[in-house]
């Protein structure tokens, strides 16, 4: 594989514009590498005078001055890009002194570069947590020493772009090293209430020699902390193997208690002069663990529960008092161990952006050195293995502390264990799933055949029992085709998502390593549809054949077999079949469900803005309820559209997840008081006054209902295709780069696009049948309304590909690579600086 293909595979896809742009400044080299071939008269004569002079130096011996190879901190990251390159070798020599110590042949050569260090400070907007940021920057700037007369021109574009983007590079991943830092030290902090909750936990109040003694432990470790400064990242590290030490110490029971004064005196090491003040005449402490534990509250988990008491009670603080018990412990080192593996990760992407960017540049400037035949490489090489993302062992040093404590405090010193939690898990493509899923798509597609041959041969559409078929058995089946169709459309959603690398695992925040693929989505919807379509013509078998009269009192119940299959799958508590998607699937339905009680994440409205598109399946589903709980499967009779409580319910059934996807956007509004929630609440109120009234006007043929539910429907078509194109997409923009798109489009070609968005208009606007009543001759009305639902949910199939997508662009705008994990604990100086 290429490197620029291998680049490109493994950058982290929010951080794209981060990385040095190794096909740009390839571009250029390669320009001046076909000038150099259309001119090569120029550079001969060149080569031939500097042969010449060559021949008439005086002769500088055999033996050459050996180089020391310089020590340096960063001996992981500087050693892993020189492996891989001979042309990243460090040499002793600063920049300016760099040609004196060239080797071998070029031992006379002068220098082809020379690269100055220019301190640079400015004032940037932190996309990622708002307000502005003062930062301190180091950009270096390469002047290029006695260009060629012919072509010199490309040299001083290449060396610009290359400082541009070393700078680019070089400052990102120190800013980003930064954040890691400060989250280093919130995590200290965290560290040190849970170390303080555990002994409270752990060591009964009744051994108070031993209890006390470790209260003076995790206070001086505590009291460290305060001395911390979080850009200091020796400072941090030391005080994180401070904490480690001591929470070793605490919960052995080997040391004697002079080991553990030492200890105590060592964790406080890292602290000024001005840390004496907080202890007493002995040197010990007057800080305990209570003050520590007094200085904490526990985060709540929110529940229903909990949000309607807030509710109730004007308390809008999410924080409860410490209850010391083992359940409490269980469920802070839980947050805490998922934590810690957020931020490992972190640590991984950040070191893997600098090994990958290291690389590139010894790649370009080994291009360029061959291309030239000067050898700059050297030089600029140098320099960069002495800037900040070449000589930092931060990260580096920061995982082995991560690595080490987590291993101690939450695997029980289990190593193996440890890193299996915190290391990435890939998800393993099967062969066996891309087999089932063509096996299962030929048996779909043999039913499918079979089922038309017999439909013609049985003349189905010809028989008496054909109206009565097509009310009771065709919605029941039907409820199956729109489910298959919106998995399928998924599937196809998660490939191209995967095509054009749009990090939809993040954006949904599916458990890493377990998120369904393409395949995996294609296997499950091709057995749904072949166990249908079996069942499906297991019944017409039953229906056409005289002689199997006693078997038909059970060609009723086949299709309620089928879906008590689902959903004893779907719930079934055991590790098979994809278990923990399917519980992510019904946590998030809970969620939509208690749409005003819980707090919105994306998955929640995703999966409301599905249901919202599946309205008919949901009312099939209370077809099916009222069906065989009325006892009408018994005689087939179809009592149930009769029966004014069921028309209830099919009328709001409709409209059911258009209100959650409302109470979902207000409660939004009220928590981040964005004025755009607001409205988009009040968008899906005017779908669901539409869908009420084109579903009585369904049922009473009135003119009062015809006008009511012209009106309702037309405005709300018009205000949901608005938000689709503009808001959800984020198209039309007419002063974009892309004329009435966006500036950032990730599919290349823009007809795509506009196709899509008048398609969107379209299948909008198919709904209004239901109001204009047109109904097709060849058609039953039954089939009539799925087509149309079927419609809809081709919509949404579309709507959620250019919806992620968008929702992508807009973490890559922002390098938003990571999601906000809760952490247990809230200290009181937090609240205070919240409150200021």
């Amino acid at each position: 594989m290429k490197f620029e293909k291998e680049l490109w595979s493994h950058m982290v896809p929010e951080w794209q514009a981060a990385y040095m742009d190794y096909t740009s400044l390839k571009a250029i080299l390669e320009d001046f590498k076909l000038f150099k071939l259309r001119n090569p008269q120029q550079h001969q004569e060149d080569h031939h005078n500097g042969g010449v002079a060559e021949v008439y130096r005086t002769f500088s011996g055999l033996l050459i001055a050996r180089s020391i190879p310089s020590v340096t901190n960063s001996s992981k990251v500087t050693s892993s890009a020189s492996n891989l390159s001979s042309a990243a070798t460090t040499t002793t020599t600063t920049n300016r002194h760099h040609h004196h110590h060239h080797h071998g042949i070029f031992h006379h050569e002068e220098p082809a570069i020379l690269v100055h260090r220019v301190a640079h400070r400015q004032t940037d907007h932190d996309l990622e947590h708002g307000g502005p940021n003062e930062v301190h920057h180091e950009n270096f700037d390469t002047k290029l020493l006695k260009p060629d007369e012919l072509g010199g021109e490309f040299e001083l574009a290449f060396f610009r772009r290359l400082d541009e983007e070393f700078n680019k590079v070089n400052n990102f991943y120190r800013d980003k090293v930064d954040q890691v830092m400060n989250e280093a030290a919130v995590l200290t902090k965290q560290m040190d209430a849970l170390v303080a909750f555990r002994v409270k936990v752990e060591h009964p109040e009744s051994d108070q020699g031993k209890f006390e003694q470790l209260c003076r432990e995790i206070a001086k470790s505590a009291s460290a902390f305060s001395f911390l400064s979080p850009a200091s990242s020796k400072t941090e590290l030391a005080h994180m193997d401070a904490i480690e030490e001591s929470n070793e110490q605490s919960v052995s029971n080997r040391g004697n208690r002079s080991e553990e004064s030492e200890l105590s005196e060592n964790d406080c090491a890292n602290g000024d002069q001005s840390n004496k003040q907080e202890t007493g005449v002995n040197g010990e402490p007057d800080a305990s663990i209570n003050e520590i534990l007094n200085s904490v509250t526990i985060n709540k988990i929110e529940t229903p529960v909990s949000t309607i008491k807030a509710i109730i009670s004007k308390n809008r603080n999410n924080n409860e008092g410490l209850r010391f018990n083992r359940r409490n412990l269980k469920i802070v080192e839980e947050q805490l161990k998922s934590a810690f593996v957020n931020f490992y990760h972190k640590l991984q992407l950040l070191k893997n952006y600098s090994y990958l960017n290291l690389l590139a540049f010894s790649k370009t400037m080994k291009r360029y050195d061959k291309i030239t035949s000067r050898h700059a490489s050297k030089i600029y090489l140098n320099m960069v293995d002495n800037s900040y993302i070449g000589s930092s062992d931060d990260v580096s040093r920061l995982m082995d502390r991560v690595e080490s404590s987590f291993i101690k405090h939450f695997s029980k010193s289990n190593r193996g264990k440890g890193m299996h939690i915190l290391r990435s898990k890939k998800k393993k493509e099967r062969h066996s799933t891309t087999f089932s899923s063509g096996f299962f798509f030929g048996c779909t597609i043999s039913l499918l055949i079979c089922l038309i041959l017999v439909i013609n041969v049985g003349k189905i559409f010809k028989k008496q029992s054909f109206t009565q078929y097509m009310d009771t058995m065709f919605p029941l089946y039907s409820l199956f085709g729109f489910l298959v169709l919106h998995m399928l459309l998924y599937s196809a959603n998660i490939y191209f998502w995967r095509r054009y690398r749009v990090n939809y695992p993040f954006i949904f925040e599916f458990k890493q390593g377990t998120e369904l693929g393409y395949r995996e989505v294609f296997l499950l919807s091709t057995i749904l549809a072949t166990v249908s379509l079996a069942s499906v013509l297991a019944n017409l078998n039953l229906e056409i054949d005289h002689t199997a009269t006693k078997y038909k009192p059970l060609k009723e119940l086949l299709p309620l077999a089928l879906v008590s299959a689902v959903i004893l799958i779907t719930f079934c508590p055991f590790d098979i079949v994809f278990r923990s998607s399917r519980i992510f699937l019904l946590r998030t339905t809970l969620h939509c469900l208690s749409a005003p009680l819980y707090k919105v994440s994306l998955s929640d409205f995703m999966l409301a803005d599905q249901m919202s598109s599946q309205g008919q399946a949901l009312r099939n589903v209370a077809f099916y309820i009222c069906y065989y709980a009325s006892g009408d499967y018994k005689t087939r009779e179809t009592s149930c559209k009769t029966n004014n409580v069921y028309n209830s319910f099919y009328i709001m059934l409709g409209a059911f997840p258009f209100w959650l996807r409302a109470l979902q956007c207000f409660r939004r509004y009220f928590e981040e008081k964005d004025q755009t929630q607001g409205y988009n609440g009040f968008k899906y109120l005017s779908i669901v006054l539409a869908i009420l009234m084109t579903t009585a006007y369904s049922k009473h043929n009135t003119t009062a209902l015809w006008v009511l539910a012209w009106i309702c429907s037309t405005v709300a078509t018009i205000v949901a295709i608005y938000w689709d194109l503009v808001l959800d997409w984020g198209l039309l923009r007419k002063n974009s780069k892309n004329p009435w798109l966006r500036d950032k489009l990730l599919v290349s070609y823009k007809s795509v696009y506009f196709a899509a968005m008048v398609s969107d208009v379209f299948l909008r606007f198919a709904w209004l049948q239901t109001v204009l009543n047109i109904q097709l001759p060849f058609l039953h009305k039954e089939a009539m309304v799925t087509v149309v639902a079927c419609l809809e949910i081709i919509r949404r199939g579309v709507w959620n590909f250019f919806r992620i997508e968008n929702e992508h662009v807009n973490n890559v705008g922002k390098f938003r690579a990571f999601t906000k994990v809760p952490l247990p604990f809230n200290y009181d100086e937090d609240e205070d600086d919240k409150d200021d």
